[in-house]
């Protein structure tokens, strides 16, 4: 059999070539002004309302109206730092967007793409760093070009249009044509105070609790992120699982380039999801906030549940921001009774060998042409999927019970370690207000 490569096509991006320096002008009426350098480089073709501006990537699984609220261009100045030079429409509120597409430490790197939050609207950016001869600009010249939509299930759709504008602003600075007809095409209405505008659906958090939020996690990013989230993490996914699912505030460090950490972002959310009706009607939902910075940090002490990345090693110090602090494959956090979910437990390497064995038969049945229509994406929500509606379908059924008895074959049966998980099941309890008497003994006490 031919091994299969986790190396994923769509997280080449981050690594992506460097930005070569601007032709010189061009004459006025010549083919330089219009959309294309000849003789390769970059493509910054018009948006003409068709293909062009959007990436392939796997069907809807329904149909969804393109709603993009707004459109923009950042620009790091030498003098003032981040700016916002450009943006449709031109009265929209964009307060710390300069911050959010354009990661602190960016500089280093050449290219990036970053998806973040801006109140109830999602945002995804392309960033790109070019060598410039220009004392003013110190050497470099710095943009990020994007997006704004009040569902993050679309952006991803439109990633090979930002690259290729982010790149036609280095290489051409002031010429928005193509930005223009972009927004024209595609432009949306903003959400009311209550998130729900008349023609759009309400803003979707994930992962919520309700039977629609599988199909609408498939069509979120393209495939390949989770061999990856699954690869970099091995076993520690099982750690990041119980908190995801104890709805803890879990914030994700990395130095840039930050795209690919948003994509774990969004694997550590599909940890979590639950298709059984009726559960958790009073339970916070864990919000994706993607990629954080300094300026959100007042909007973060207000959260009780989400997960983020940062590039800025000063949250670290911040401790009443977050639960779990995952620095590189360190996952950590500073409560005490949180320390024993951070142990791998037998129950746990358990798990983590069946979802390989899994990916394993996915693989070779693709590789021998016998399953062509599953993803392994679709493999690794529903592992997840299934294992959290056990749990939670069992302890429905013995809180319905007439002695609401949880024992230690109740979290066999749930694919729990009796003595390894019992924190973990109690503090299950308490966030779902599940009414169940565990009697399995602590450990510590026997």
């Amino acid at each position: 059999m031919v091994e299969r490569s986790d190396e994923a096509p769509l997280l080449f991006w981050a690594e992506g070539p460097a930005v070569s320096a601007p032709p010189p002008a061009a004459e006025p009426g010549s083919s330089g002004s219009g959309g294309r350098r000849l003789g390769g480089g970059w493509s910054a073709a018009p948006w003409d309302g068709e293909g062009p501006a959007e990436a392939a990537g796997p069907p809807r699984a329904e149909a969804e109206e393109d709603q993009i609220v707004a459109v923009f261009v950042v620009t790091f100045d030498p003098r003032t730092g981040n700016m916002v030079e450009w943006c449709l429409p031109q009265d929209i509120d964009l307060e710390g967007v300069e911050f959010k597409s354009m990661a602190s430490g960016s500089h280093k790197i050449q290219s990036d793409f970053i998806y973040f939050r801006k109140g109830l609207c999602f945002g995804l950016a392309c960033f790109a760093n070019m060598p410039v001869e220009s004392e003013l600009e110190r050497g470099a010249r710095m943009k990020s070009v994007g997006i704004l939509s009040p569902s993050y299930t679309l952006l991803y759709r439109y990633m090979h249009f930002l690259e290729n504008q982010v790149r036609h602003q280095l290489e051409m600075p002031g010429h928005y044509s193509h930005l223009e007809a972009f927004y024209d095409d595609k432009k949306g209405v903003l959400p009311d105070s209550k998130g729900t505008p008349s023609s759009q659906q309400p803003v979707h958090w994930l992962p919520s609790i309700h039977r629609y939020m599988y199909p609408e996690m498939k069509i979120t990013h393209p495939a390949g992120c989770m061999s990856q989230f699954i690869k970099f993490f091995g076993e520690q996914i099982l750690v990041l699982w119980k908190f995801a699912l104890l709805r803890k505030r879990i914030l994700i460090f990395s130095p840039p380039p930050v795209g690919v950490v948003c994509y774990r972002v969004y694997c550590c959310c599909c940890l979590a999801n639950v298709s059984l009706p009726g559960l958790g009607g009073a339970v916070p939902e864990s919000k994706p906030f993607f990629y954080v910075n300094v300026a959100d940090i007042e909007m973060l002490e207000t959260e009780v549940s989400y997960v983020a990345c940062t590039t800025e090693k000063i949250f670290e110090q911040k401790r009443d921001l977050y639960d779990v602090y995952v620095d590189n494959q360190n996952v950590k956090t500073h409560h005490e009774h949180l320390q024993p979910l951070l142990k791998i437990n037998n129950a746990d390497k358990e798990k983590y060998r069946r979802l390989n064995d899994q990916r394993q038969m996915l693989m070779y049945s693709q590789e021998v042409g016998e399953d062509c229509s599953s993803c392994e994406e679709d493999l690794f929500i529903l592992f997840f999927m299934e294992q959290n509606n056990r749990i939670f379908q069992t302890l429905m059924e013995v809180s319905a019970s007439q002695d609401k008895t949880l024992t230690a074959d109740h979290a066999r049966g749930m694919g729990l370690d009796p003595q390894g998980d019992r924190s973990f099941l109690m503090d299950l309890l308490e966030v779902y207000g599940i009414d169940v008497m565990l009697v399995i003994d602590n450990p510590c006490c026997t």
